[in-house]
């Protein structure tokens, strides 16, 4: 009975032990990892408005936004040139594709035109969905004016239609939905902050 006490304090402390260090070991690096996140979280808005040298975060009034617009918004930052002078505004949506939730970054110009799109963490069906993070898909929304898109499959025959990646239609409706939802939101909201 003895020797079972022994051992189970000798558990209990290599526990205590080992909780305090991972706890410390969290905290040590609970810092870096939130400024690798804000280095690559500008690098994509970057890569979206490169026209932009800072980046001001904006907190605009949703309220006059469809529910469904709303909760695809994640964050919205304002692009500034080196001058100060707005060149465009970069919004970050978080629609949900076959995978689960995923994030999209969208570029606009301060003329209301898309000037790009990068995706971000997406967990999609490799070798389909998968291929919303490629420049042949992604290349489809740049230079759009900001009105409503459309997923279609085959050939787009008009400006506002974006083809579909064969065989992963959800996603590609998906990844349209995100920047529809940024459109709203420009033309809504963002437009009138000018």
């Amino acid at each position: 009975m003895k020797k079972m006490i022994k051992l189970g304090l000798i558990l209990l402390a290599v526990c205590i032990i080992a909780s305090f260090s991972l706890s410390a070991v969290n905290n040590s690096t609970k810092k870096l990892i939130e400024e690798q996140s804000i280095i690559k979280n500008d690098e994509l808005r970057k890569n979206v408005l490169p026209d932009a040298t800072e980046f001001k975060k904006v907190e605009p009034d949703l309220s006059s936004l469809d529910s469904d617009v709303q909760s695809v918004i994640v964050e919205v930052y304002q692009g500034l040139d080196a001058s100060g002078k707005t060149v465009g505004y970069t919004v970050k949506t978080s629609p949900s594709g076959y995978g689960g939730p995923f994030e999209l970054i969208i570029g606009f110009t301060d003329e209301g035109q898309i000037s790009s799109i990068s995706t971000g963490t997406m967990s999609e069906t490799p070798g389909l969905g998968s291929k919303a993070s490629q420049p042949e898909f992604q290349e489809q929304f740049k230079g759009k004016q900001a009105d409503t898109l459309e997923v279609v499959k085959g050939v787009a025959s008009a400006d506002n239609q974006i083809k579909a990646i064969s065989g992963a239609t959800i996603t590609s409706t998906a990844v349209t939905k995100g920047v529809n939802a940024a459109i709203d939101l420009f033309n809504n909201v963002l437009v009138n902050l000018k």
